[in-house]
């Protein structure tokens, strides 16, 4: 089985988004679901171990980083059942929210509900604004009325996107794409925290709370 520690310092220059943290909770949760969900859990830890790698590298020149990271994955595997291998990249090459090809095994499934429930839930909350405190964005601002399906990922004014939008366009629909039971079951919670936390957080903005 693959190490923790041969593959950390792969992840020495992450954000703190996407660091090796994010990464061993997302091994952690691949676990939990893939046990509950009866997947083979070498494929599981490997592909959830691997999934972010080469991240920075490939958005710097606009690549699909999951797509480089199942390549940088390849070198790393190289030697083991091809079958195996073919598996673990697949749930690498598939665990994107916003791209496809989409997870057909229950390997690649697991994996892609683990990493989207590190993004809702109270880590979820974190994360955003961790990444919005990076890239300068303002903690709070209204949505605009506006219909909210027709945004990219960035809402309709990516200057002025916050964690709020953040939330609207993306983390609050993710608890509809879960693929296993489990993984509902868990982002049903998360989700319920979630927005229990934004409508708060409006609350306390606009001085009524």
């Amino acid at each position: 089985m693959l190490k923790v520690s041969d593959v950390r310092p792969l992840y020495e220059d992450a954000d703190a988004v996407h660091d090796f943290d994010h990464v061993l909770r997302v091994a952690a949760l691949a676990e939990r679901i893939g046990r509950a969900e009866g997947a083979d859990l070498s494929i599981v830890h490997a592909a959830a171990l691997l999934h972010d790698l080469g991240r920075d590298e490939a958005q710097a020149v606009g690549a699909d980083h999951a797509q480089v990271a199942a390549q940088r994955a390849r070198n790393i595997l190289d030697g083991r059942s091809r079958a195996w291998v073919d598996a673990v990249l697949h749930a690498i090459s598939s665990h994107r929210f916003r791209t496809e090809p989409m997870p057909t095994t229950l390997e690649a499934q697991v994996l892609f509900d683990a990493d989207k429930l590190d993004a809702i839930g109270a880590i979820g909350v974190a994360r955003a604004f961790a990444y919005g405190g990076a890239h300068g964005q303002r903690i709070w601002a209204p949505i605009p009325s506006v219909d909210v399906d027709a945004w990219d990922e960035h809402g309709d004014d990516p200057e002025n996107h916050t964690p709020v939008h953040e939330f609207v366009v993306k983390l609050s629909r993710i608890k509809g794409r879960m693929f296993t039971q489990t993984g509902r079951r868990i982002a049903a919670a998360r989700h319920e925290a979630m927005v229990a936390f934004f409508e708060r957080l409006g609350r306390e903005v606009r001085g009524e709370a």
